[in-house]
């Protein structure tokens, strides 16, 4: 290695700690925010109290105000935010397309399709995350099944198309079959679907299952963060240096498309987030892996706990679903990075 690379790559080193510590301070402060604020304010050192010396005997109201209700929402919005970068960040590596996002499988589609139908039913609200995750899971086997020669045969042209216009056309009939729910849902239900369907984190008492998922997540893709920046160059260059790129590729999808499962199991459909958080970072980055996936998990984290903030104290006492947030801010960023692309 030149004395010039060892420079840059000191010079890049030196830039993502700043920046990771820099989106590791905002996801305090954010955090913070989430427990002290909302339709009762609470003081931070209150809730710094509340976190440590947690009454478990006789809990007061702010105790149980932090502790029960704001605590395992903030956990579950970080959670399924850092899921949902992380999986755009994947995905735009699959596809080699940096608008891509999770949602573009039919991943989120299949999930919000169980979901709804678990409510139409009025199953209780666990049945309702487990029919979630089980129409994430699968839409996941008919992408598969669909695209299986160029997953797992290793075909020579790029899956890309194939996976994405598979993903589009399972996504447009998940489409039509919210569709048909919502328009014979009874007015007393129809409520909670489309809040439940646009984002919502109201009444999330578990979040271990995302926040799990995202330990999962984190563990199965750092340690191959080199190997997808040499796949970045194509798939006949990551052969030739030795990268396993079918086993990578069907790796990259199966976990993307569980990380997107996890975070619509937990929150709903929160759109833009996995589109919108990955390639702002790469303004920062470029296109590092080693760099980009960390940063994504925090910066996405960031993201949505502070817009459920934002739709738990915007018109206080009532909320507004988390996904109109993520919309309302995603759709112009969104504009701004197709002036910005290349024709």
């Amino acid at each position: 290695m030149s004395i010039e690379q060892t420079l840059a790559r000191g010079m890049n080193v030196s830039r993502a700690a700043a920046i990771w510590t820099a989106l590791a301070v905002a996801a305090l402060v954010v955090f913070v925010a989430s427990l002290a604020l909302g339709s009762i304010a609470v003081s931070p050192s209150r809730v710094i109290d509340a976190l440590m010396h947690a009454r478990a005997s006789s809990p007061d109201v702010i105790d149980e105000i932090v502790l029960s209700l704001r605590l395992p929402r903030a956990l579950a919005g970080f959670a399924s935010g850092a899921l949902l970068a992380m999986g755009g960040a994947l995905l735009q590596v699959l596809l080699r397309n940096p608008l891509a996002e999770p949602y573009v499988l039919g991943v989120s589609g299949g999930a919000a399709t169980f979901a709804l139908a678990a409510m139409l039913a009025s199953l209780p609200w666990w049945s309702v995350d487990a029919a979630a995750f089980a129409g994430a899971f699968l839409s996941i086997l008919l992408v598969l099944g669909l695209a299986r020669r160029e997953l797992w045969h290793g075909e020579p042209q790029d899956a890309s198309p194939r996976l994405l216009l598979t993903g589009a056309v399972i996504a447009a009939g998940w489409g039509a079959l919210i569709t048909l729910m919502l328009a014979v849902a009874p007015e007393n239900r129809l409520r909670g679907m489309v809040f439940w369907l646009t984002g919502d984190l109201n009444g999330v008492a578990a979040p271990w299952t995302a926040l799990i998922a995202l330990i999962v997540v984190l563990a199965s893709i750092v340690p191959v963060a080199p190997q997808l920046n040499v796949m970045l160059r194509g798939d006949a260059a990551a052969q030739a240096l030795g990268v396993p790129v079918v086993r990578l590729r069907l790796r990259i999808y199966l976990v993307a498309s569980l990380a997107a499962a996890a975070a619509v199991t937990t929150a709903g459909t929160i759109g833009f987030v996995g589109l919108v958080v990955p390639h702002v970072l790469r303004l920062a980055f470029g296109n590092d892996q080693r760099m980009l996936l960390p940063a994504a998990a925090l910066a996405g984290g960031v993201a949505v706990m502070g817009a459920d903030l934002i739709a738990r104290t915007a018109i206080a006492p009532a909320q507004l679903p988390v996904g109109v947030i993520t919309a309302l801010i995603g759709v112009p960023v969104f504009l701004w990075m197709l002036l910005r692309r290349p024709r």
